[in-house]
């Protein structure tokens, strides 16, 4: 019997389901037991050009559509992701092993928010009259790229398919969205969803593959824009291939940042702020604070409050079970990347506070990881690790713990706890990231900006700032004068 993961084909292209078998077999394995779920075949070059062939052949129809006409999809698509929200949010758990309780509430419904905003946003996208001297007077029109590339990584499937569609095609783009190889579920269904809405065909597409499929589509020049959600070794590559054929890029990458805590902090708050940036999703999310800094003063109650919470309130066993609330890692080798580098930790002198237990039962499982005692220089400090690993620092003064916060190529996100809302703001000011919180950690509504400064990235993703990614605007100048010139 067929898994009910197994989707009809491959690949989704023109508004229907393809498949070539000829393809490289891309096995789906669901995390939580090891057990292949689902086989499909990563895209041949006919299949990449039948996708590209399909947005561009798309592209014209849908932007000749008024914005409030392609916002009208948008929302209705909205709509059905929001009825269908538990029969994707399993389909969700399938595919990365997130628990039940989780995807439920975030993935599929952040997914539907996006829809929604740049739904509604769609019909209001115009652009402006420039009076000059004399009478004359220039327009600009806001145009549309053309056919889009979004290539997505494993933590959140179905939610980076639709913040990369939902502002491509409000502006009256298409897309061909690659997902990860780990997780190629859940795109398939949002593809579905957006003709069932009432896009034209070949207006969301989707294929499937590894690497070579992803670097095929960045350079074919069909494609005016490239969205990567990725690691920064793979934007690098992906942004100088795109910089090489004039392409506009997003890149959404990884970070180590810093999470401040001052010893005036509510301790809870502080303590629940550190899990949301260390342990949701099993660590596997790229803004994670992964350098929580805590004060001295209060250093001891932080870690103690920490071990107690973290052993009273971790629930692993099966994702599907609304109770559990800690899954396992996406794959084997994400997994043996976590036991690398709580073993340097070890090795380096960090002191385990707790976890770093490895449970016998298939699947990709690990106890959460707190160290403490950490330095800077360590490797745990320096490197995203991409899993349920919390490093603990130390600091004495707000001077002191800014610039260290600061001292690494990232800059994706940061945050700071503390009851004195004047230096929350001095050190939001502060830091050299491109996402911060002030007494919370890892939220990311639709309409505020999301993206990272330095080696994490360039462009946002979300609020009205996307649209800015997703369209040029062409200047008119009317001359309501004669024309004069030299001879």
């Amino acid at each position: 019997m067929t898994h009910p993961a197994q989707p009809k084909a491959s690949h989704y292209i023109n508004g229907e389901y393809v498949e070539d078998t000829s393809g490289a077999e891309i096995p789906v394995i669901y995390p939580a037991t090891g057990e292949v779920i689902a086989t499909l075949h990563a895209a041949t070059p006919a299949i990449v050009d039948q996708a590209l062939d399909a947005a561009k052949n798309a592209q014209k129809e849908w932007a000749a559509m008024s914005g409030t006409e392609r916002g009208r999809v948008l929302r209705r698509a909205a709509d059905i992701m929001r009825e269908r929200n538990h029969d994707l949010s399993v389909l969700e758990t399938y595919d990365t092993g997130k628990p039940y309780q989780e995807t439920s509430e975030v993935d599929a419904t952040s997914g539907a928010d996006a829809l929604e905003y740049f739904g509604g946003l769609a019909g209001s996208l115009t652009g402006e009259h420039i009076p000059l001297a004399g009478g004359d007077f220039a327009y600009t029109i806001r145009e549309a790229l053309g056919v889009c590339v979004g290539i997505g990584a494993w933590n959140y499937p179905t939610q980076i398919a639709c913040w990369k569609g939902a502002p491509a095609l409000a502006c009256g783009n298409t897309m061909v969205f690659k997902p990860s190889e780990s997780t190629p579920l859940c795109a398939l269904k949002v593809a579905e969803i957006m003709v069932e809405a009432g896009a034209p065909k070949g207006v969301y597409n989707v294929v499937q593959g590894y690497g070579e499929v992803g670097a095929k589509l960045v350079t074919d020049p069909r494609v005016a824009k490239v969205s990567l959600t990725g690691s920064v070794p793979t934007g690098k590559k992906v942004y100088a291939a795109a910089a090489a054929e004039m392409k506009h890029v997003t890149m959404e990458l990884g970070g180590k940042s810093p999470l401040i805590i001052f010893d005036d902090a509510d301790l809870e708050n502080a303590v629940s702020g550190a899990i949301l940036a260390n342990f949701y999703s099993t660590g596997q999310v790229c803004s994670n604070g992964t350098r929580v800094f805590v004060q001295k003063g209060i250093k001891e109650a932080f870690l103690a409050r920490l071990k107690e919470r973290l052993d009273a309130g971790i629930k692993m066993g099966d994702p599907m079970d609304p109770e559990v609330n800690f899954g396992p890692m996406v794959n084997e080798n994400q997994l043996n990347i976590v036991k690398k580098y709580v073993a340097l930790g070890q090795e380096e002198g960090a002191r385990l506070v707790t976890g770093g237990g490895y449970p016998e039962k298939d699947g990709f499982w690990v106890e959460p990881v707190v160290f403490a005692d950490v330095q800077d220089d360590m490797t745990i400090a320096r490197e995203e690790i991409f899993g349920p690993v919390m490093s603990v620092l130390d600091f004495d003064t707000e001077e002191e713990v800014l610039a260290r916060a600061n001292a690494t190529e990232f800059g994706l996100a940061a945050g700071v706890f503390t009851a004195d809302l004047t230096r929350g703001h001095r050190i939001a000011a502060g830091f050299e990231a491109g996402t911060c919180y002030i007494n919370t950690y890892n939220l990311a509504p639709v309409e505020a900006p999301f993206g990272g400064s330095k080696a994490s990235g360039v462009g946002r993703e979300n609020s009205k700032l996307a649209i800015n990614h997703y369209s040029e605007m062409k200047m008119v100048y009317v001359s309501m004068n004669d024309v004069e010139a030299p001879f």
